[in-house]
C-alpha cells in the first residue's frame, strides 16, 4: 500500500501515520509525538524482501483499524487505535481464527476467560470497556468472581505491569495459587522447588536464593489507576487477566508499550 493511501486510512480515524525509511527487512511499529500530537511511527531495520503494508478494515465511529503486515517474518496483523486518552497498537495472535476486520481482531484480544464470561452473560455491549462481563483499562481485564480472601493476605496499593510499561496501581489485591520458584542474581527467571533441591547444599546456602511464586492467580477490589486512563473502581472482587498480545509472535515488531 502506497504511502498517500497509508495515510489516508489512518487519517479516516483521525490518527497520522509516518513511514521512515524504504519497506524493507523488519518492520518496527510505535506511537511517537511531535509539536503536533501524537502519531503511529513504522520504520524497518536490517535486509530482507519487500514488507506490504494494508490497512484491511477501518472503524470510523471507533476510531480503530486493523493493519496487515505481509513480510519475511511472515503475515501478522496489528489493531490500531485510540483508547480514551491515547493511540495504541496491539499485535493479534496469529493463531486466532476468523480475524477479518477491527471487531474480529479485539475479541482476539480477549482472553479466554473473558471470551467465557461474555458467552456466559452476554452483555449487550460486549466490547466496550466496561459491561456486565468484565471491566478493561488498557491491556488489563477484570472479570467479576465470588471470592472472600483472607483479609491478613489482601494487599494494598499494589502495581500492575507487564514488564517494561507504566504500572496500573491496584487498591487491593490479592494472590493465590502458582508455582513456587526459587530467584537469585543467576537465575532471575527462577528455577522449581525441584530443581533447587537438586543443588548442592552449598549452592543453596551460599546463592542468595529468595523464594516467589510464579504465575498465581490475581484478583482487584476497589480503585485501579493508572495516569493513561480514566480511574476505574471494581464493586467486589474481580479476576485480573492481560489480554492475548503476548501471545502474538509479532510482538516483537511492537515498541510501543503504555
Amino acid at each position: 500500500m502506497a504511502n498517500e493511501i497509508l495515510m489516508r486510512r489512518f487519517a479516516a480515524i483521525g490518527a497520522r501515520v509516518q513511514v521512515i525509511g524504504a519497506p524493507v527487512g523488519v518492520p518496527r511499529l510505535d506511537v511517537r509525538a511531535d509539536a503536533r500530537g501524537e502519531l503511529f511511527d513504522v520504520r524497518f531495520t536490517g535486509n530482507g524482501r519487500p514488507v506490504e503494508l494494508e490497512v484491511v478494515d477501518v472503524d470510523r465511529a471507533d476510531r480503530h483499524l486493523l493493519l496487515f503486515v505481509r513480510g519475511d517474518g511472515g503475515k501478522s496483523k496489528f489493531l490500531c487505535g485510540f483508547d480514551e486518552r491515547h493511540w495504541f497498537v496491539a499485535a493479534v495472535p496469529e493463531d486466532a481464527r476468523g480475524v477479518t476486520g477491527v471487531k474480529t481482531a479485539k475479541a482476539a484480544l480477549q482472553p479466554e476467560l473473558v471470551r467465557d464470561a461474555v458467552e456466559r452473560v452476554r452483555p449487550k455491549h460486549p466490547q466496550r470497556r466496561r459491561n456486565v462481563a468484565f471491566t478493561r483499562q488498557g491491556e488489563w481485564f477484570f472479570v467479576p468472581v465470588a471470592l472472600e480472601p483472607p483479609p491478613a493476605e489482601v494487599l494494598r496499593r499494589e502495581p500492575l505491569a507487564r514488564g517494561g510499561g507504566t504500572a496500573h496501581t491496584l487498591e487491593l489485591a490479592y494472590r493465590r495459587g502458582g508455582r513456587i520458584v526459587w530467584v537469585n542474581h543467576e537465575h532471575r527467571g527462577g528455577i522449581t522447588d525441584e530443581q533447587f533441591r537438586r543443588l548442592p547444599e552449598r549452592k543453596r546456602r551460599s546463592g542468595g536464593w529468595s523464594p516467589m511464586t510464579r504465575d498465581p492467580e490475581l484478583y482487584a477490589k476497589g480503585a485501579v489507576t493508572h495516569p493513561d486512563h480514566a480511574t476505574v473502581v471494581l464493586n467486589g472482587w474481580h479476576r485480573v487477566v492481560m489480554n492475548t498480545e503476548q501471545k502474538a509472535r509479532a510482538m516483537k515488531h511492537v515498541v510501543f508499550l503504555d
